[in-house]
């Protein structure tokens, strides 16, 4: 979701990115999303006038996919961009459908699609939340890819479903992300404290970026370096904010510092480094998640230290990108990287140039889907 769920930079840069790269390819590509009716705002507006198509739009030029965006309100034919039956015609015509996770479920605008890609962002949760009886629209897709580049392997305990998961990692559109100047400020991350329920399974708790921060609360006593975190964090969470103040966690305002993809990217390329904790369930899965946020660090020649979910058997960590697992490995690799920033900083780069390019992973993704 780029306008249904607003002012979350990086969730519109995690589908922008996938836009962007498609176009630098030469590709004809539409970016359609559909809103439930309640997601419009100010509640009762038409949806041309609501601060969702204001969003929408902005963030699509920020990231330079201005053109060939649209947005409809369920099933209603309320459409902005673009008439609904503009929309119809142009789907009808298109080789391929990206349906992140499953949001497009109006048939009109994808049932003439021959290829019809579910593209899981989440992968763990939709595939466990599936199979305990939600309906996370799997139904109606020809082809499943996934970020969780382990789904489907015996490293990982998630289930399949039946589906035959193509894995991929996640793209950055490099000259959207240059190498940013100077070395930054402080170690850094961006996200949810609780970004929707967990999930039990087994006698496992699939949990939030909540359950596995807790772990590494005492980080900024164990490495010497600083750290700001841009959390959105209920302030009812009493608790965890006073442990978070105690332990020297600096809190950023996130619809602040990240709210637009300008403004996310700004506060990415300000940072020393990312700090990347993921959420427990990515973590408890080995689903080898890796995180789109990263990729945007690296790109901008900004070292990365990610907790392990399984990511390192696909993407080589060492130089610019390593993996911890718990307290004494985060700040040894933040250690390790502070004794050679430079030279990790140059490595960032190398990596994302050579694993995370939107020209090579779509390319190699467009060859799985349409070879």
């Amino acid at each position: 979701m780029v306008a249904a769920d607003q002012n979350q930079g990086g969730a519109a840069w995690a589908v922008l990115q996938y836009v962007a790269g498609l176009r630098r390819l030469g590709h004809d590509v539409l970016l359609l999303e559909q809103m439930p009716p309640e997601a419009v705002e100010p509640a009762g507006s038409a949806l041309a006038d609501s601060g969702n198509a204001s969003y929408f739009s902005r963030a699509a030029a920020q990231a330079g996919v201005a053109s060939g965006a649209a947005l409809v309100v369920g099933e209603t034919g309320e459409a902005h961009g673009s008439s609904f039956d503009e929309l119809v015609e142009w789907t009808a015509s298109a080789d391929l459908l990206l349906n992140v996770s499953g949001i497009l479920s109006d048939p009109r605008l994808f049932e003439q699609i021959r290829v019809r890609a579910y593209l899981d962002l989440d992968p763990a949760f939709n595939q466990l939340w599936q199979e305990q009886g939600i309906d996370m629209h799997f139904a109606g897709h020809t082809h499943f890819v996934t970020v969780g580049q382990a789904i489907g392997t015996p490293a990982c305990p998630v289930p399949t479903l039946g589906l035959d998961w193509i894995p991929t990692v996640p793209p950055v559109v490099l000259d959207r992300w240059p190498v940013a100047d100077g070395p930054g400020d402080a170690w850094t991350t961006i996200g949810n404290w609780r970004g929707y329920g967990s999930v039990e399974q087994d006698g496992v708790h699939y949990g939030q970026k909540a359950h596995s921060m807790r772990e590494y609360v005492d980080l900024p006593g164990k490495a010497r370096a600083r750290f700001r975190l841009a959390l959105g964090i209920h302030p009812g969470e009493t608790p965890d904010l006073e442990a978070l103040d105690k332990h020297g966690w600096p809190l950023a305002d996130p619809l602040e510092v990240a709210g637009t993809p300008d403004a996310y990217q700004e506060f990415i390329r300000g940072s020393r480094g990312e700090l990347g904790v993921a959420k427990s369930g990515y973590v408890l899965s080995r689903c080898g998640w890796f995180s789109d946020r990263s990729a945007c660090y690296l790109a901008s020649g900004r070292p990365v230290v990610a907790q392990e979910t399984g990511w390192s058997a696909f993407i080589p960590a060492g130089e610019g990108l390593l993996a911890f697992s718990d307290t004494d490995s985060a700040a040894a690799a933040i250690e390790s990287v502070e004794s050679r920033y430079e030279e990790h900083a140059r490595a960032a780069r190398a990596l994302a140039e050579e694993h995370l390019d939107s020209d090579r992973v779509l390319d190699r993704l467009l060859d799985r889907l349409l070879g």
